[in-house]
């Protein structure tokens, strides 16, 4: 046997071993199927709005010519809302004057939880939801008022709280000279659903 010969059987016995490694390496990995099953079994949005005390309520009808959400394929598009309380009032006033910054955290909470209310409708179940997307935050705010994105937080912080690292999205915190009604706040936000 040729030195040629003995080394083409030494390559061909070390690629057959690392072949058989290889596979048998294959095999151990789990399926990324179960892998993510594992990660999002404890995925429940509805359990979560009970743990923190709240109840989502009818969704209030559109005031002017629109609907509260569109679908087109696995995305919920949802229109602005305001912070309308459970006893059916509006928090009013613009941020920087007549609210505090926790005031209007607290206003763009509520209408976190009234967008909560339009998705359940919309829905039926929200572990329905993959992501929120995008959020777009407006605050009846004084010209001077520089604190958009901490009211904004309110909202966002919830959607956090309720849908973990799903609830996690891109946002836009503006200032807004008037509001519809003298609302502290309204927002709109784009979900991803199943």
């Amino acid at each position: 046997m040729t030195m040629k010969a003995i080394l083409k059987g030494a390559l061909l016995l070390l690629l057959t071993v690392s072949c058989v490694i290889s596979n048998e390496k294959k095999e151990e990995i789990p399926q990324t199927d179960e892998v993510v099953e594992a990660k999002t079994s404890d995925y429940d949005p509805e359990g979560k709005l009970k743990e923190l005390g709240i109840e989502l309520s009818t969704p209030s009808a559109p005031v002017a010519n629109y609907v509260n959400a569109v679908r087109t394929g696995n995305l919920i598009f949802l229109a602005g809302k305001g912070p309308k309380q459970s006893n059916g009032e509006y928090i009013t006033g613009k941020v920087g004057e007549d609210l505090s910054i926790e005031e209007g955290y607290y206003a763009a909470r509520v209408t976190g939880i009234n967008q909560l209310s339009v998705l359940k409708a919309e829905l039926g179940d929200l572990s329905k939801v993959k992501r929120i997307v995008k959020v777009l935050g407006m605050v009846n705010a004084t010209p001077d008022f520089t604190d958009h994105p901490k009211v904004v937080n309110g909202y966002s912080d919830l959607m956090v709280q309720v849908f973990g690292d799903k609830g996690k999205h891109a946002r836009a915190a503006v200032g807004m000279g008037s509001l519809p009604t003298n609302i502290a706040v309204e927002i709109e936000m784009i979900v991803e659903v199943e």
